[in-house]
């Protein structure tokens, strides 16, 4: 497909800088074939019965966006894609200085350059105790907020919650599953009380969800892996949910794209623990996912693509339309909507 039928405008004002208080006051848009509905996140318990589970990713974001030098030579990176305890693979600014081969000091924290890939993408090795580095970037980092915050703000205390949702356990991510941002000890409790189950599965989102889409063609995109699990006990919780008459609601395109990658055509979702780098555009059969709850996406990104797979991309261009003009919030620190699947 043509990468600019995915385009629209967006005001800069429309981008949250940060998000409301509580997390649960945030507007949410209820999205049902073509009906668009004004609603609030809490309103989210209204729409799902006892018999729905809510998938959630429980991953954690870790400060992984680095300044330092090389030498004289000042150079960022943000952490993408970890290899192993001390390897990761990076996004460079100025990576033209990050040659194969160089040591790039973190004010203390120092790195070699093991692997020169395209478009800025370096691995570094870490001179760290694999058991140190997680306190190394908790030390030596920030936090990696999206670039269209980023660039109209530092980052600063408040982002080190603000930027973490209440689901977050296992390290390992660089940018936050935002639908889950929404979501307070409150509205866990009255989730519970209503006999609405909840299931975690790990995605440790990328930094490459946050990079344009450069090709012209959908088909000419390659999209980064993220690793992911889910566990067998839930595997087979999910699958007798939907045995039962129950729903799947993904929290978030990272808890989508996981569930997708780990389900077969017959709608059995297996256990998985491996990367994915699932790519999701009109025309896809979903198997695994039966509502989405989601933010507000970059326009010609492939969230956006994938939501549009999901609802329909003529009802996701009116629903977009519709936010922009109800003044809604957008991206990460924005507000939310629940999609139900495009009638085919």
């Amino acid at each position: 497909m043509d990468v600019d039928v995915f385009d629209f405008d967006l005001p800069k004002e429309r981008i949250a800088l940060r998000p409301v208080e509580p997390r649960d006051a945030a507007r949410m848009l209820l999205v049902n074939n073509g009906t668009l509905v004004d609603a609030g996140v809490r309103d989210l318990i209204d729409q799902l019965t006892e018999k729905d589970v809510l998938v959630t990713n429980d991953t954690r974001v870790i400060p992984g966006r680095l300044t330092g030098k090389r030498g004289e030579a000042k150079v960022e990176v943000t952490l993408h894609k970890r290899e192993d305890a001390t390897t990761w693979r990076v996004f460079a600014k100025n990576a033209k200085k990050c040659r194969l081969g160089d040591t790039l000091d973190f004010t203390g924290l120092q790195a070699e350059v093991v692997h020169v890939g395209e478009d800025g993408e370096r691995t570094l090795k870490f001179n760290v105790d694999p058991a140190a580095m997680t306190a190394a970037l908790e030390t030596h980092g920030v936090m990696p907020l999206p670039p269209y915050i980023a660039s109209q703000r530092g980052v600063d205390e408040r982002d080190k919650s603000d930027y973490q949702t209440v689901f977050a356990r296992e390290d390992g991510a660089v940018a936050a599953p935002t639908a889950g941002l929404h979501f307070t000890p409150e509205m866990l409790a009255a989730l519970d009380a209503k006999g609405i189950k909840r299931h975690t599965v790990t995605l440790h989102v990328g930094a490459g969800t946050f990079l344009p889409v450069k090709a012209e063609r959908t088909e000419d995109h390659k999209m980064h892996s993220e690793w992911g699990e889910i566990t067998p006990e839930v595997a087979a919780a999910l699958n007798d949910a939907r045995a039962n008459g129950g729903r799947i609601v993904a929290v978030g395109t990272t808890s989508l794209r996981l569930l997708e990658s780990a389900a077969t055509d017959d709608g059995v979702i297996h256990p998985f623990s491996n990367d994915t780098d699932i790519f999701i555009t009109p025309g896809y059969h979903f198997k695994g996912v039966d509502l989405l709850m989601t933010n507000f996406h970059l326009p010609k990104s492939t969230l956006f693509m994938l939501v549009s797979a999901f609802a329909g991309l003529e009802t996701m261009k009116a629903a977009y339309q519709h936010a922009i003009a109800a003044e809604y919030r957008f991206y990460s620190y924005g507000d939310s909507s629940l999609l139900y699947p495009e009638k085919r």
